[in-house]
């Protein structure tokens, strides 16, 4: 039996780009014409997108660590490589994705087909055919495949659903389900017989249908995270309408008044909009309590096992749910899109060490042979256009001082770049 997982932890990295090659013409007697070395294939991006046939975080449990493909790299004859396959990851409707370590909320997945680019793969590097000017007839450089974003997420899974069960354990909901859907729950009789959300579809006979999800059972003190309070009251956020079951037959104390104010107080504790949700209260068992104790009951019952009452119950929650989504339209995901920071900047980071951080200086030294003279008069011009030795000076670098850019170091001469 597949297991339910709501909560996973998920590492991503996109794809490095191919690296540009270093190529030149051979034609007859031309021992060495011009340059002709292509530019390295783009890496994979990788992308999260909503899937309503996928249920659960269940796959990321095990195995939570995705890669796009590389990029190829460029060859000669102006061959440039093919790019790296993107990486498509499904997940579930209602997935929300934060950064693992800041807890930031980056996209929330809410309809089937909803995309987010978790990590962008690495750029091409281009060949020494890219290179060539006026000045520099034979480059014999080339640039390395930028390598791909590397990132830590975690996901939660919030149920989409139309009608929310709420009660208490034991209150019959999974009996309930089972009834009206092809949801097949396990049901046992101890108390937190639901241990994960179950969903069903019901269809009317009007080709309606609605879907259900069948909460694990709220105890008091669910909303301060008592027993698996938080985990499971996520699941109700996003149901148009709550359904609410109250069990007739007195529980460990708790009488059917007692029940429909604990659980009430839950919600409003948790999030008070959901006290203003569209919601029915049932009363179930109503075949294991005595006519004198019926009575006494203000409100719609039903017996799951006997199906007395239920046919009542579903036609409520059909004319509630068409209602809430008239009102409620369906929901928009939400995706945080963080442009990439422009331009350099300069960090010290020891007493004579800097490290110069932006895209752009990263990309000059990122060169496949970066002590040739050819090279190096390229990387000076490049950082030079980008400020980069007006930032140094600004930070208060001296003769001699070691300046880092990427993974790579220069000692920095003033006036003539790092």
């Amino acid at each position: 039996m597949s297991t339910f997982v709501d909560e996973s932890q998920l590492n991503v990295r996109g794809g490095d780009g191919g690296a540009g090659c270093v190529s030149f013409r051979r034609e007859g007697p031309v021992a060495m014409g011009g340059p002709n070395g292509g530019d390295g294939g783009r890496g994979g991006d990788v992308w999260l997108v909503a899937d309503h046939n996928v249920a659960s975080l269940l796959a990321f449990r095990d195995h939570p660590h995705r890669r796009a493909a590389n990029g190829v790299h460029g060859k000669g004859k102006d061959l440039h490589g093919k790019g790296g396959e993107d990486l498509l990851i499904h997940v579930p409707e209602g997935t929300i994705i934060r950064d693992m370590y800041t807890g930031e909320l980056l996209a929330d997945l809410q309809n089937h087909g909803d995309k987010w680019l978790a990590a962008p793969g690495g750029r091409g590097g281009k060949g020494n055919a890219r290179f060539l000017n006026n000045r520099r007839r034979a480059p014999s450089f080339a640039e390395q495949g930028e390598e791909g974003t590397e990132r830590w997420l975690k996901l939660e899974l919030k149920l989409m659903a139309d009608v929310a069960l709420v009660g208490f354990p034991n209150a019959g909901k999974s009996t309930f389900i089972s009834r009206i859907s092809a949801a097949k729950p396990k049901i046992a009789d101890y108390p937190f017989t639901t241990l994960e959300p179950h969903l069903g579809v019901v269809r009317m006979d009007d080709d309606f249908e609605f879907i259900v999800a069948d909460i694990p059972g709220l105890i008091e003190g669910a909303a301060e995270g008592r027993g698996l309070g938080h985990q499971f009251l996520r699941h109700i956020e996003r149901a148009r309408v709550l359904c609410v079951l109250i069990n007739l037959v007195p529980l460990d104390g708790f009488d059917p008044q007692e029940q429909l104010r604990v659980l009430m107080h839950e919600l409003e504790a948790y999030q008070p909009e959901l006290i203003e949700r569209p919601r029915l209260v049932v009363g179930t068992k109503s075949d294991s309590v005595s006519h004198d104790a019926m009575a006494e009951w203000d409100g719609m019952s039903m017996s799951a096992v006997t199906g007395d009452g239920l046919k009542q119950v579903v036609g409520k929650l059909a004319q509630l749910v068409k209602a809430a989504r008239e009102e409620i339209p369906l929901p928009e995901s939400t995706v945080i899109i963080k442009p990439l920071p422009e331009g350099s900047w300069v960090e010290k980071i020891a007493a004579n060490e800097f490290r110069v951080h932006g895209r752009g200086a990263e990309r000059a030294v990122a060169l496949n042979d970066v002590t040739s003279p050819e090279a190096l008069s390229y990387i000076d011009e490049r950082l030079n256009k980008l400020g980069v030795q007006k930032l140094l000076v600004k930070a208060g670098a001296n003769a001699g001082d070691v300046v880092w850019i990427g993974d790579f170091s220069f000692e920095y001469v003033p006036d003539g770049g790092a």
